[in-house]
């Protein structure tokens, strides 16, 4: 590797501001929607534990559009990162 060249695994990037608060913005709202898929899951539990299974399954539902959703923010942070490299 001639010394004109940069290694990326050892060599810190600047990144914009704007590229880092995409980034940040995309990590929030993964964790946010992860974590109401999981309250959604263990209400679910509950509710079949009780014997209302309309119930669970309407809270199945919803953590199920939590989790594509969450997934979607980790599909654009993984474009961000990689579109760098």
């Amino acid at each position: 590797m001639k010394n004109s060249e940069t290694n990326s695994k050892t060599e810190l990037e600047i990144i914009p501001q704007t590229e880092n608060q995409k980034g940040i913005d995309n990590h929030k709202k993964a964790a946010s929607h992860f974590e109401a898929a999981a309250k959604s899951h263990i209400e679910a539990a509950r509710h079949h534990e009780s014997g209302n299974h309309e119930k669970a399954a309407k809270c199945t539902v919803e953590a199920h559009g939590h989790s594509c959703a969450a997934n979607e923010a980790q599909k654009e942070d993984v474009k961000h990162h990689t579109a760098r490299f």
